[in-house]
């Protein structure tokens, strides 16, 4: 048993990958388009060739599978067994025995296991780093394993201030008491999608924002980004201030910067300079 299985157990950790596997079941061409487009829009490429591509934290391995298929040569790990599932099962249905695809179980926290990487032109955690448990140690650790002149794109909870405390106290919750799920996730995701649901109703299309979040969302599912939400702990969150100083301290240009109002990531993309 892993100590991520243990965690789960114990309360003390979301089942991202139990998430990640029903997300898997509304995987279409659709989806995996958006996530490739997303990729091009957001690191200014039409391809990756020639590129390697680090995924930190592969989750359900959608993006792993995106950069593969704009030419990359691709490594993911996960600390999730289950998560790692997701992208072998990625993997095996769309890349089978491609050598220039490799899935692993690590954690970003683990010195031993980073040591076994090799440095990436393009280093990717979305959504990952604030649920180490240890948010800045793992974005350090990351950024140690771009190569000079590579790309850094990772996204990082907004800090909300007393929001965010707020939110911790649901994510735990959720985690530690069972039985008290069922009504978090109705809660969350009347507060979560209420004012869209309302906009859409005044223009007599009440589901539109709903169904048409895949294409805003890099592909994502609403309902399995809301759960994830919901469940996600361990949670911690950072200013884009605070992420910014942080690359600009460590040789990192910012390139581009994507920002949200409220909850949400904040995305960001560096380049390492020589």
């Amino acid at each position: 048993m892993t100590s991520a299985t243990i965690e789960i157990q114990q309360g003390d950790r979301f089942s991202f990958g139990d998430n990640w596997a029903r997300f898997l079941t509304t995987l279409d061409d659709e989806r995996i388009a958006e996530a490739v487009t997303s990729l091009q829009n957001m690191l200014d490429v039409t391809d990756l060739k020639g590129k390697r591509f680090l995924d930190i934290g592969s989750g359900s391995g959608l993006f792993s599978l995106a950069a593969r298929r704009l030419g990359a040569t691709v490594e993911s790990f996960d600390f999730d067994p289950q998560s790692v599932e997701c992208t072998n099962y990625l993997k095996k249905k769309y890349y089978s025995n491609d050598a220039r695809w490799t899935v692993k179980q690590g954690s970003v926290l683990d010195q031993d296991f980073l040591r076994s990487l090799e440095k990436a032109d393009i280093v990717y955690s979305w959504g990952v780093l604030h649920h180490t448990g240890s948010m800045w140690e793992a974005i350090e650790n990351a950024a140690k394993l771009v190569k000079d002149n590579g790309q850094f794109f990772i996204a990082i909870y907004n800090d909300q201030g007393r929001g965010s405390v707020r939110w911790s106290f649901v994510k735990k919750t959720y985690n530690r008491y069972k039985l008290l799920r069922p009504v978090i996730i109705a809660g969350g995701v009347v507060r979560l999608w209420a004012p869209a649901a309302v906009r859409g109703i005044l223009r007599a299309k009440p589901l539109n924002a709903w169904h048409g979040y895949k294409k805003k969302s890099r592909g994502m599912s609403p309902w399995h980004d809301a759960i994830d939400w919901l469940g996600g702990w361990p949670f911690e969150y950072a200013t884009p201030d605070a992420i910014f100083e942080f690359g600009k301290a460590r040789g990192f240009k910012l390139t581009k910067l994507i920002t949200r109002q409220g909850h949400g990531c904040n995305e960001f993309v560096f380049n390492k300079s020589n």
